[in-house]
């Protein structure tokens, strides 16, 4: 009885299981390495299994006891900055109401030292809801104007809940879907939209603007201003400006002046070839066909034009040929051509206002010549303009003394013609002038033709060829003080004073009775030379005489 006793006492204590079965100690190598020397005491534990597991229990229990105290303070710690947190944004929470009566009670302080710190703040607050492209150049043109142009004001103009409502998921109208099986059973005598119909929508969807636009302002030294409103078309991902030009006085529009500041022209070929009429993006021409538009040129009156330089602004660049995945807006594009753009922008401007005030004068046949550009001309000039109006390119075209210019790549549709009429006598000088856009670096060219005894033009008179080249080649004399937009006005003089010199140095024709039609009273050191009996079309200043070149 008592060995069997003894037995279920033996397999009792085999099958026990201790609670540090179930524990993970840390391995022995790492016991040993970490645990002190009093705790693993190494000389009876490393021959001792039993002894050995009891050390590493030790070890495991004083651990537990160094976590347990961590993790108190770590729970001060938390209530602590909890208590903190609770403290600050109840500051945060009392101060914003504090900030808004400051902002009221400064307003007129704001306005009174042309602060206005809150406009600003609710416009960078609309600035969120702009497309990349508007954004780029709203953050672009608010630091160029910052900066280096304080007479630059950018402004953002639009619904600001139509642009929230772009970026919302549709709704599901499951309902409607249900009801709309009913409804096609009543109403069967409903039509379908024709077909027309549906492209007009489909070209109207895909010519979509955003709801949100950037205006630019650039005011000039004479109270004039260029309003510049920038559009994003958001399935076609190109920029498009209208312009729109306020003058300070009210000003008389001359007849030939009508495109000088007409959207249409006014910022044609900013940079050269940049005329507007066509899509930069390569891509659109794909989404075209599907819609059957054949070209953007037929919708810029209403889109505004998508001129190159604009895309560069919004930080947009398209390769030339290949359509592209994705174009994001870049800022960096758009920071290195922000300077020279709206330069050319307000140089543009300031010489159309110059050739409008010049058109209103040539156009009551009066040449105004400026002070500065006085010493150019004698002091008596015969020849006067009569008169001086607008020519239509197919005009210009069908002119049989133009052809070269026309042939010469000179003449293009985006120019503006005019036709000036110089009479002395009876002889009359029909000249048909070149404008290009990018007036006055780009010289005016000039034409002649003059009607006295039979028509004389560049083909059949070398004198006429060398008074063209008078005012076509030696344009440089005639810039006056810069910017030099006197430039036309000084070109139709100098055309009056060489038609003096041509009529006043042609020899008398002794078969007719009476005085001489046309008087010498230049004074020229040779009425002619060479084979080709060219007359002196060269003024010197200050002598007074004329000279060949």
């Amino acid at each position: 009885y008592e060995v069997m006793h003894l037995q279920k006492e033996i397999t009792k204590c085999l099958e026990f299981k201790s609670k540090h079965e179930e524990i993970d100690l840390v391995s022995v190598d790492e016991f040993y390495k970490e645990a002190p020397s009093e705790i693993s005491k190494p000389d009876i534990t490393l021959n001792e299994p039993h002894q050995q597991t009891l050390a590493r229990l030790d070890w495991e229990l004083e651990q537990r006891k160094r976590l347990a105290e961590k993790y108190k303070e770590c729970l001060a710690n938390k209530e602590k900055i909890l208590k903190e947190i609770e403290v600050k944004k109840e500051y945060l929470s009392s101060l914003q109401p504090r900030l808004n009566s400051i902002m009221q009670a400064s307003l007129p302080v704001q306005e009174y030292l042309f602060m206005p710190f809150d406009q600003a703040h609710k416009q960078y607050e609309t600035a969120r809801h702009l497309p990349p492209p508007l954004y780029v150049l709203f953050v672009q043109a608010n630091a160029y104007g910052q900066a280096c142009d304080k007479k630059l004001a950018v402004e953002i103009e639009g619904s600001v809940e139509e642009a929230k409502a772009l970026y919302k998921p549709p709704e599901d109208s499951q309902d409607d879907e249900s009801d709309s099986d009913a409804e096609e059973e009543q109403s069967t005598k409903r039509r379908r939209p024709t077909l027309g119909v549906q492209l007009d929508d489909k070209r109207k969807e895909m010519l979509k603007r955003h709801p949100l636009s950037v205006t630019i302002d650039l005011k000039c030294k004479d109270d004039s201003v260029l309003h510049l409103i920038f559009y994003y078309l958001i399935n076609l991902n190109v920029m498009t400006v209208k312009t729109k030009v306020t003058t300070a006085a009210e000003m008389t529009t001359p007849i030939s002046a009508g495109d000088l500041l007409s959207p249409g022209s006014l910022l044609n070929c900013l940079y050269p070839g940049d005329h507007g009429k066509r899509t930069p993006n390569p891509a659109n021409q794909f989404q075209f066909d599907k819609v059957g538009i054949l070209t953007l040129s037929d919708y810029v009156t209403d889109l505004g034009h998508p001129y190159v330089w604009v895309q560069k602004l919004g930080g947009l660049h398209f390769p030339k040929d290949q359509p592209q995945h994705t174009v994001t807006a870049d800022n960096s594009l758009s920071a290195s051509h922000m300077e020279m753009t709206m330069k050319l922008l307000r140089t543009r401007l300031q010489s159309r206002l110059a050739l409008h005030k010049q058109f209103a004068s040539l156009e009551h046949g009066i040449v105004p010549v400026s002070s500065e550009c006085q010493h150019l001309f004698p002091s008596k000039v015969v020849s006067h303009l009569v008169k001086w109006a607008a020519l239509p390119y197919e005009d210009y075209l069908e002119l049989s003394y133009t052809k070269d210019v026309v042939e010469a790549g000179l003449a293009e549709d985006t120019h503006l013609y005019y036709m000036a009429l110089v009479e002395r006598g009876t002889a009359k000088l029909q000249a048909a002038v070149v404008l290009n856009p990018g007036y006055s670096s780009m010289p005016p060219i000039f034409n002649l033709c003059l009607n006295w005894k039979g028509e004389k033009t560049n083909s059949n008179d070398d004198n006429i060829r060398a008074m063209e080249s008078e005012v076509n080649v030696c344009y440089k004399e005639l810039c006056g003080p810069r910017p030099g937009y006197q430039l036309l006005t000084n070109q139709l003089q100098r055309l009056c004073v060489v038609l003096d010199v041509y009529l006043e140095t042609e020899s008398h024709d002794t078969s007719v009775e009476g005085p001489k039609e046309f008087p010498q009273e230049k004074m020229c050191l040779r009425l002619v030379r060479g084979p080709n009996r060219m007359k002196p079309f060269k003024y010197n200043h200050p002598q007074g005489f004329f000279s060949h070149r």
